[in-house]
């Protein structure tokens, strides 16, 4: 019952609520993000496997300018990552247009964070049962501030068939 009513009706509501109270902040930061990127867009789509492996276009704030070298190749991200983008970027702003793929119940607001489509025939059988639940903005790794540089432990993310996971860690 959790699984399947409740979680989506707490995503749902507590994404529509902060989306409401933090619409005018939001649309600063899209006039801002705007000026910044001279005109490149605002918001950035890219293709994520979510629920069941299906594909869906996680949104986020555009953080760089569309700037190509003199054989029209994109330059380097480090070229054209902004002074706003890198504000925005640090602060995790950047993540909070994925709040309208929480609305559009592509996403929860805790789960496994979606990577990227190439991975999905990489997976092991048990690496793919991330797919068993909406990917989320906010993982387990990001709630409690670890690190994948950290390198001092290591840690197995089992993701179960209902919302929660547990973690097995170990310390070397």
């Amino acid at each position: 019952m959790y699984k399947h009513f409740f979680k989506r009706f707490i995503d749902f509501t507590v994404s529509l609520t902060v989306l409401i109270l933090i619409s005018p902040f939001l649309a600063l930061i899209t006039l801002w993000l705007h000026f910044a990127n001279r005109g490149a867009g605002v918001f950035f789509t890219q293709k994520r496997p979510g629920l069941h492996g299906r594909i869906f276009h996680v949104i986020k704030f555009k953080t760089m300018t569309d700037e190509c070298d003199a054989n029209g190749c994109l330059l380097p991200d480090e070229k054209r990552l902004t002074t706003v983008g890198k504000f925005v970027r640090s602060t995790s702003i950047d993540e909070l247009p994925q709040l309208i793929n929480v609305l559009k119940g592509e996403m929860s607001l805790l789960g496994p964070r979606p990577l990227l489509p190439e991975y999905l025939s990489l997976y092991s059988p048990h690496q793919a049962r991330r797919h068993e639940v909406r990917p989320g903005i906010s993982g387990w790794a990001s709630a409690m501030g670890e690190t994948q540089s950290a390198g001092r432990r290591s840690s197995t993310m089992m993701y179960g068939m209902s919302t929660t996971y547990a973690l097995r860690s170990t310390s070397k």
